[in-house]
């Protein structure tokens, strides 16, 4: 059996197989101007990847999934049709972000839709440019593909699920956001601030070491130990269903069983007040 790749690709590991047949790069970069930066410079037949318009599905009111809430299952097929995508492909995503936080959820729905090899590359855009990774501005030539329908298979919690857990002693909530927000001394984004009752934080800043890598694996696993221990349940969790996507990649990494993802996460919750 082939060993699966780990989540995190090296920009060493990158060059080694930039000529291989199957490798497909993608860029996550979210953002006003990603898209305008990606037609300036990119690295080398990358294809953008839009967060608003294809990660996530734009629902009226955030108080039904939240702010980035998945898109239908047919409409991702369509999309990952539309990039030429194949099952056999090497996908490897990178963003602009140091962590690469648009690049973990783009990996952890690749990985639930049950496409096996993809991978975040660790460092982000400027990272691998200036590590040797080849970049230009033309617009790589796409054949789109039948990528086949299939479904979310990673676990998931919803809105009245959370609710049940955050009663239940076995069940642990983490909320990835900054520490200013989860205390509610500051909200940017969201109208109401605080955080869900019983979660604690750790933000996912965290996973991340000075040089805008992330962490070993032993230091992830020393930082989340504790308050993973003899759980039952972990649901992760942030403003929208993004950021908590880069912590599971971090667990991951590290060789901890996927968590579960609250996708609706605060901006659901908070318009929601526990009702």
């Amino acid at each position: 059996m082939k060993k699966e790749n780990s989540p995190l690709i090296e920009v060493s590991e990158l060059l080694q197989r930039w000529n291989e047949d199957d490798l497909i790069i993608f860029d996550a970069s979210n953002g006003k101007e990603s898209k305008q930066r990606f037609e300036k410079e990119h690295l080398k037949n990358a294809i953008h990847v839009d967060l608003e318009t294809v990660l996530s599905a734009k629902e009226k009111d955030p108080k039904n999934g939240g702010r980035h809430p998945l898109p239908s299952v047919e409409d991702f097929a369509q999309s990952l049709s539309s990039f030429g995508l194949q099952k056999n492909h090497h996908v490897v995503i990178y963003d602009d972000n140091n962590g690469g936080i648009a690049a973990a959820r783009f990996w952890w729905m690749l990985k639930s839709y049950g496409h096996q090899n993809v991978q975040v590359l660790n460092g982000n855009y400027a990272y691998a440019k200036a590590h040797g990774v080849p970049t230009d501005a033309e617009e790589k030539k796409i054949i789109p593909s039948q990528y086949p329908i299939f479904t979310w298979n990673l676990p998931q919690v919803d809105y009245a699920q959370v609710k049940l857990a955050k009663e239940n002693k076995n069940a642990i909530i983490i909320d990835v956001r900054a520490p200013e927000r989860y205390a509610g001394d500051s909200e940017p984004i969201d109208k109401i601030a605080g955080h869900i009752p019983s979660a604690i934080n750790i933000p996912f800043g965290k996973n991340m070491g000075e040089n805008g890598l992330f962490q070993s694996k032993e230091e992830i696993k020393a930082m989340y130990a504790d308050a993973l221990e003899s759980k039952e349940e972990i649901i992760i969790h942030c403003g929208s269903g993004v950021t908590a996507c880069h912590t599971i990649l971090a667990l991951n990494s590290a060789g901890f069983d996927f968590p579960k993802l609250y996708v609706g996460s605060w901006s659901e919750w908070s318009r929601r007040g526990g009702e």
